[in-house]
């Protein structure tokens, strides 16, 4: 299960990454069921502009894992911080995909 966030590019670049490298990762890493936690840095555009300054994604086993991770203190606590990362990055995307290997 990906869970995948894209963060338009934020007005203050610098206060923006001190706080999502600096409080919200410390957060969501203590997620017992996160399996794996990337960053995507610098898109290269294929096919029209991106208005992104990266793309976070976070991988759980399974729907069951990430809904336990986010229903804790733990998971609530990261949650709530997301509206700090809002008011610093307006326009904060993000969706649930299920994985496939072909």
């Amino acid at each position: 299960m990906r869970f995948l966030i894209l963060y338009q590019q934020p007005p203050d670049v610098a206060a923006f990454e001190r706080h999502y490298f600096g409080v919200h990762v410390p957060l969501v890493k203590q997620l017992p069921g996160l399996r794996r936690y990337t960053v995507s840095r610098d898109p290269s555009h294929v096919r029209g502009a991106s208005p992104y300054h990266f793309a976070a994604e976070l991988d759980w086993d399974d729907l069951p894992s990430l809904q336990r991770d986010f229903a804790s203190p733990a998971g609530q606590e990261a949650g709530r911080d997301v509206e700090k990362l809002e008011a610093l990055c307006p326009g904060i995307q993000s969706m649930i995909f299920e994985l496939q290997d072909l």
